[in-house]
């Protein structure tokens, strides 16, 4: 028994090397990409009006760019297979008629919106003489070839010019193939973006089917889109928002690192209308900010320019000792597997990169303010609609705090995201200045967490069954944790962060053997 565990134990170990070695290939390294078909796919209804106008909320204006998503598969695609993705993204886009659209820069306020014009979404066939073998046993692990598998516009192009939805279907020499799907942060969160490439899943698997293939989509409840900004666009006037340094919210905005809360202490004024004195988040930013000010340049010390892309799965078993250890607080003995993990990983990240003990850390991540609203939006709006909780303590603090302490400070946090919080927080990103005209430095002491393990996107089925793996390209913060569901084991999350080369082995030991 011994024996095989030590042999399974070899071949993993020799699995992750290859992965690891694929991935540190140069893109250069891998055979050229040849486009073989390129279309502009258009909606096969017209938008309710198809000159008008969708204003965006400032949650949309945050990072206005193509996010990709590389979906893998190892069996040969059905002949089919182009048709029926164009036409299920015909008929997805009729409904989603925003996804056709283009950003505009609008008066009064030369602000970022969004035009319904049925310019439609760009769709690619492309093929190339790799094989995905080539890239390694763990699809997961980033690879800079991957960016050869997605359109990416011209860095100068115009904004006109650039579709909001953009997908490209690759062939490998294996027979295995690729779709890669870029869409537009100012479009959709990721909640609306999962439910996008659903409902495009199962329109496509609908025409599988009327062709004769076998497929039966994704099994997801699909809604009917709401696309209108209008409640997000009002919140913000809830709150007069009375800051002290609107560069530092501008700086936030530009992170999708702002957050706004009422503390005690806030009061109402004659008019009626609240005042806020202090953001939590605004409040832990503008610290950490100064924080470097004043250190200089020994607070980037750390190498934050030079990120790693790595993907650390943390298995069902070391997520139930997570919890096990959480459970030693009454307050954190029914915790889920995010918090958990993002507590652990917090700490493990803080000693990777050796922050000084008497430095200030921060953690912050994002909340759905869908149910947090009163009314609540619509699980199927279509906007986005996150908002940054934050928990923040010096460095010291955070590595004598026990596992369960930590997490209790993250439920406090995510409690404390209400209907008045999120108010608060568009109100703060109403008052900042375009966050393009600001620049963030670099933060080692800032750690950020996305959760992706309510978007299973390998099960996403497009009439070929789920995907092998299902991998994020860089984002325009790299350094951000994302956590998702695993395709290998119920329960597991695969945990993709950006990490400084000279702190990957730290903390691959820090997070990974105290599991």
């Amino acid at each position: 028994m011994n024996r095989e565990k030590k042999k399974k134990k070899k071949k993993k170990k020799k699995s992750i090397l290859r992965s690891i070695m694929a991935a540190g290939k140069r893109e250069e390294d891998y055979p050229e990409v040849f486009t073989t078909k390129r279309l502009t796919v258009y909606p096969t209804t017209s938008p309710p009006t198809c000159s008008r106008l969708i204003h965006l909320s400032s949650l949309d204006r945050k990072c206005p760019a193509l996010m990709y998503l590389v979906f893998f598969y190892r069996s040969p695609p059905p002949p089919s297979l182009f048709s029926c993705l164009k036409r299920g993204l015909e008929d997805t886009i009729s409904t989603w008629y925003p996804a056709a659209g283009r950003l505009c820069v609008t008066p009064p306020g030369n602000k970022l919106n969004l035009a319904c014009t049925n310019a439609g979404a760009l769709f690619l066939e492309a093929a190339t003489r790799a094989k995905i073998s080539d890239l390694g046993d763990d699809l997961s692990q980033h690879n800079d070839f991957y960016r050869r598998l997605v359109f990416r516009p011209p860095a100068d192009a115009a904004l006109a010019d650039v579709p909001l939805v953009a997908a490209q279907v690759t062939r490998f020499a294996c027979g295995g193939y690729a779709i890669g799907v870029g869409t537009n942060h100012a479009l959709f969160d990721g909640s609306s973006n999962y439910s996008f490439l659903s409902a495009w899943a199962a329109k496509t698997a609908a025409a599988t089917l009327a062709v004769g293939r076998r497929g039966e989509g994704s099994r997801v409840e699909l809604f009917e889109p709401v696309h209108e900004r209008g409640r997000l666009l009002l919140l913000g006037s809830e709150h007069v928002v009375v800051v002290q340094n609107p560069q530092v919210i501008a700086r936030m905005s530009k992170s999708s690192t702002c957050a706004g809360r009422r503390q005690e202490g806030e009061g109402s004024g004659g008019d009626g209308m609240r005042t806020m004195r202090r953001f939590m988040a605004l409040d832990h930013l503008h610290q950490l900010i100064k924080q470097v000010a004043e250190l200089g340049s020994s607070s980037t010390s750390t190498g934050e320019n030079d990120l790693v892309l790595r993907t650390f799965g943390v298995g069902r078993g070391a997520v139930s000792r997570l919890k096990s250890k959480a459970a030693a607080s009454d307050a954190a003995a029914c915790c889920s597997s995010f918090e958990v993990v993002a507590a652990h990983l917090w700490k493990a990240r803080t000693r990777a990169l050796n922050i000084p003990n008497e430095r200030m850390v921060c953690l912050q991540f994002a909340v759905d303010a869908r149910t947090r609203m009163h009314p609540p939006l619509p699980k199927s709006f279509t906007g986005n609609a996150y908002v940054l909780s934050s928990v923040a303590c010096t460095a010291a603090e955070l590595q004598q705090h026990s596992l369960a302490a930590v997490v209790d400070k993250i439920k406090e946090a995510k409690r404390a995201v209400t209907h008045d919080y999120v108010a608060s927080y568009v109100a703060a990103l109403d008052a900042a200045p375009p966050p393009q005209q600001v620049a963030l430095p670099p933060l080692p002491e800032l750690t950020m967490v996305s959760d992706w393990t309510k978007t299973p996107y390998h099960k996403i089925d497009f009439g070929a069954g789920e995907a092998a793996c299902v991998t994020p390209l860089a984002t325009p913060l790299p350094q951000v944790a994302y956590f998702m569901q695993s395709p290998r084991e119920a329960g597991r999350v695969d945990v993709r962060i950006g990490l400084p080369q000279r702190s990957l082995q730290a903390f691959s030991h820090y997070f990974l053997s105290e599991l």
